[in-house]
């Protein structure tokens, strides 16, 4: 009896950043572009504090009435994302989705193939990926990697202030599959709420309860 293909796979990976910091997802067909946002915030556990867009074959697709506010004349048209379903792509598609523009995270999304579940999925799911997201308003790419040089040196001027920062431990290949994935299970939850800090491990956690 033949399946309707009711999900797809999807890798998600932060551009520019080596080693790769990556995430596989199956998600909804039917799902839009704006729930896909909330699948990769909550996939990399972003805190949804700024402006987000995907740019789709040089158009942009969001919220029409936040991306055109301060629009310039020459900027592409901005498109609703929730008109637009996942299962509109094709498979082996590629676009990019953009978080705080200040910062300017560009994510590489790239559809791997459309499964047919037993059952119709009614929520998201992680299944794979690696390494912890730079910590929010960390100041782009650039920023991020005096960040880890900071941190890898105790004797660098600004690291006990960045330490207490990021909440006083990061690791960034960190990367626990099922948290991420009960993240993502609740992404479109609407009194969900973010992690302010990488979970400490047990031995961190020991040391700062003594």
């Amino acid at each position: 009896m033949f399946k309707a293909l009711n999900a797809l796979q999807i890798r998600v990976s932060l551009d520019e950043i080596e080693p790769a910091i990556w995430r596989r997802l199956v998600l909804p067909s039917h799902w839009n572009l704006e729930q896909l946002h909330l699948a990769i915030q909550a996939a990399f556990n972003w805190w949804n504090y700024h402006l987000h867009e995907f740019r789709i074959g040089g158009l942009r697709y969001g919220d029409v009435a936040l991306l055109t506010e301060d629009a310039f004349d020459d900027d592409p048209r901005v498109f609703d994302s929730r008109e637009v379903r996942l299962c509109d792509f094709e498979r082996r598609a590629t676009f990019t989705y953009i978080y705080d523009f200040g910062d300017n995270w560009r994510h590489t999304v790239s559809v791997e193939e459309f499964v047919a579940l037993n059952t119709a999925p009614k929520h998201g799911a992680c299944i794979e990926g690696a390494r912890a997201r730079p910590p929010e308003d960390v100041g782009g790419v650039s920023g991020y990697e005096r960040f880890l040089e900071i941190m890898s040196d105790k004797s660098d001027p600004e690291y006990a202030e960045t330490k207490r920062w990021c909440g006083g431990y990061f690791d960034p290949d960190w990367f626990d599959l099922t948290i991420v994935d009960k993240d993502v299970r609740n992404a479109l939850r609407s009194n969900v709420r973010r992690r302010l800090h990488q979970p400490k491990p047990s031995s961190q956690r020991n040391k700062s309860e003594n």
